[in-house]
């Protein structure tokens, strides 16, 4: 009797605003809409309109430009390097010798690319297998007392200037791609590192104290509660390294490491602006790439959680 006043209730104030009746079928986690194409309504949170292939949800305008502005933005920054820059290159100059012109293509600039994107995956990768069980570390009993040490060793590569490491290790390791990939491996190290801590440290207690009366071990907690629960801010950690590490890498050409940032250092003491504007632009556009596909990333582990 309740159920049908409620029902009854409902449909009347419906009536009221000028709607069809609301009809609840089933067990009552399903609700049918008897309304016209033009009625509105909202289910679990998602608006939702009957057309004429019945109920379908409708994207927000907010994610619609979340998952296009970024890449159309980049598209239509490559297009104009493309024909402002890369086409107005002669063939047979300087410029066309380094990047590379119309008649024989642009493969260095390819490379380049790939050369940027390499140095970084190998940099944060290690990164990664170093910082992550160093976070976890300092935050298990007995270890706790070594945070201040370790934070400060990986804080060395935020402290000390890029072109400072790179000239520093120079010396030990000699030029090249080896040099570059430790010092991107410094810089790295602490946004991981502190992030890993973190989201360990801000998992509730109340859900370890539950882990342990259910007889859990710490090695069971740490890989089926904390870890789980603090990745998203984990990740967080790796998104700023890997970000920082895009921007650090065109220091690498400096030691004979390749990249985008060849085109930089080559073409300020010859003043090939065009050059320049090639290594940097280029740079900065995978650099804005890099942080919207991890911040997708991060947004889908984020919200699972946030759900719950």
């Amino acid at each position: 009797m309740e159920d049908k006043g409620a029902s009854d209730s409902i449909a009347g104030e419906d009536h009221e605003n000028g709607m069809n009746p609301l009809k609840k079928k089933g067990n009552g986690n399903h609700i049918d809409f008897s309304a016209p194409p033009h009625v509105v309504g909202r289910l679990g949170g998602t608006i939702q309109a009957k057309g004429v292939f019945g109920w379908s949800d409708f994207p927000s305008a907010k994610g619609v430009l979340g998952w296009t502005l970024i890449p159309i933005l980049i598209v239509v920054v490559l297009i104009l390097v493309y024909q402002r820059l890369l086409l107005a290159i002669e063939p047979g100059s300087m410029e066309a010798n380094i990047i590379g012109s119309y008649d024989i293509g642009f493969k260095n600039v390819i490379d380049a690319v790939i050369e940027h994107i390499r140095l970084i995956l190998i940099s944060t990768g290690l990164a990664i297998a170093v910082a992550v069980p160093a976070g976890i570390l300092i935050t298990r009993k007995g270890f706790r007392d070594f945070s201040g040490l370790i934070l400060s060793v990986a804080n060395i590569g935020q402290s000390i200037p890029s072109i400072a490491i790179l000239a520093i290790f120079m010396g030990i390791l000699g030029l090249g791609a080896t040099t570059a990939i430790f010092a991107l491996w410094m810089y790295a190290l602490l946004p991981i590192v502190r992030n890993t801590a973190t989201g360990i440290e801000e998992v509730d207690p109340n859900i370890i104290e539950a882990a342990r009366g259910m007889g859990m071990t710490d090695r069971e907690i740490l890989f089926q509660i904390e870890l789980p629960l603090s990745f998203p801010v984990m990740f967080g950690g790796i998104r700023t390294a890997a970000v920082i590490n895009v921007g650090t890498a065109a220091l690498g050409a400096f030691i004979g490491a390749g990249g985008l940032g060849t085109f930089i250092i080559v073409g300020i003491p010859l003043m090939r602006d065009r050059m320049i504007l090639v290594g940097a632009i280029l740079t900065a556009v995978l650099a804005i790439l890099v942080d919207w596909i991890l911040g997708k990333i991060q947004d889908r582990l984020v919200a699972p959680t946030a759900s719950t």
